[in-house]
């Protein structure tokens, strides 16, 4: 009776420190609920032999008969209970190194730092259709870097074996810039035509007046870009006369120098209209014309000279019209212009379309420019014919030559 007893008040305290601590799931009377002590159909699907005994998980209670008192100390499952708790709370509150002040982590660039990397390395790059407010070198700059390069060319390969090809070099040294300024030239005949296209559509908003301004800002850097190349190629065309002894022609087209012709700050129509006038006074220019003609077999140099000397003595804008023949007066003629800096248009013969009447029809085609006076030296019928339609027309023939 005394054991029954004890034991029955050592449950019941175990009963209470269970409830406690949230650890007992069994019923109301305090019983734990297990294979020797669950009531029929509390437990009745689970499956006999899965679970450990409660004789493993925890020791029995000390009887009063081995121990002769009861225990007064916690049990066991709640001082491994708190142990499990404690653990859990300090590994969810062990420091990270986000929560560190002191931790950095590792960033990636921003498009601002790219864009300042770009700029410390390259400096400053415009993109294709964005004008370029960067300056324009300077012509003494340009100049001397066209006489270095002849110089270094021609002291290489001048006593050399390879001397023999060294007028073709300087000659495509010198068709390079002409080439850049052609294709700056129509770069810029296509941003006029832009320009024109702007112009037509436009509606008054700021959209079109941005890309009208931008079109025009453009359309000025492209007149730059090609009176600079045109620096370029009449300095390395001096080199080339200087090193080769003959003047420098390019092998089809006009050679032509605009820099006289670089417009101002003006409107878009204004800039539109200023760049095709002075593309037609470029290739059709004013002051008053002399018309040359001469046999291919008449080489008196010093006669030709004199003769043009005079004639540009009395009129220094004067403008030299010539048949264009390869060898003879003609090309004595335009061997002077091309020294004396004078402005020369060849009149070739079409052969092609008019066969044996082209230098009779060339004849026409020269004095369709009403030229204010034709200067004949000694040569076959086609001089006799230009000479005659001359004086038909009322103008002044002169014949040095005779």
């Amino acid at each position: 009776m005394g054991s029954t007893s004890i034991t029955g008040r050592y449950q019941r305290r175990r009963f209470r420190q269970g409830r406690a601590f949230g650890l007992l799931e069994g019923d109301r009377n305090g019983r734990r609920p297990g294979s020797a002590t669950a009531g029929p159909g509390l437990f009745s699907g689970a499956p006999r032999g899965r679970f450990p005994s409660r004789s493993k998980i925890i020791p029995a209670p000390p009887s009063s008969a081995s121990s002769g008192e009861c225990g007064t100390g916690p049990p066991a499952v709640l001082v491994a209970t708190k142990a499990a708790i404690g653990a859990v709370t300090a590994k969810a509150t062990t420091m990270t190194p986000q929560d560190d002040t002191d931790f950095e982590p590792t960033h990636a660039a921003s498009q601002t730092a790219h864009v300042l990397e770009q700029l410390q390395l390259y400096g400053y790059r415009p993109i294709a259709d964005e004008p370029d407010p960067r300056p324009l070198p300077e012509a003494r700059a340009l100049t001397g870097c066209v006489f270095a390069v002849f110089d270094a060319l021609t002291g290489a390969l001048s006593d050399t074996h390879l001397e023999p090809d060294l007028e073709p070099l300087l000659w495509s040294t010198v068709n390079v810039f002409h080439r850049a300024a052609e294709r700056a030239d129509r770069e810029l005949d296509d941003n006029v035509v832009a320009q024109q296209r702007a112009q037509r559509g436009y509606d008054g908003s700021e959209i079109a007046t941005v890309e009208i301004e931008r079109l025009e800002q453009e359309g000025r850097t492209l007149v730059e870009r090609r009176d600079a190349f045109e620096l370029l190629r009449d300095e390395a065309a001096t080199q080339f006369s200087a090193a080769v002894g003959d003047i420098w022609r390019p092998r089809s087209g006009s050679m032509v120098n605009h820099r006289h012709m670089t417009s101002a700050m003006v409107s878009s129509r204004d800039f539109v209209a200023a760049q095709r006038q002075a593309k037609t006074a470029v290739h059709v220019p004013t002051g008053p014309k002399i018309a040359f003609s001469g046999g291919v077999d008449y080489e008196d140099h010093t006669a030709i000279w004199d003769a043009l000397d005079r004639v540009h003595d009395k009129h220094p804008d004067m403008i030299l019209l010539h048949g264009g023949s390869k060898r003879g007066a003609e090309w004595i003629a335009r061997k002077w212009a091309e020294t004396r800096t004078v402005t020369h248009i060849p009149f070739e013969p079409d052969w092609t379309r008019h066969a044996k009447g082209a230098p009779f029809k060339r004849n026409d085609a020269m004095l369709e420019t009403l030229p204010i006076g034709v200067m004949i030296f000694p040569g076959s019928g086609i001089q006799d014919n230009l000479a005659t339609k001359a004086k038909k027309l009322g103008l002044k023939v002169w014949r040095p030559g005779t």
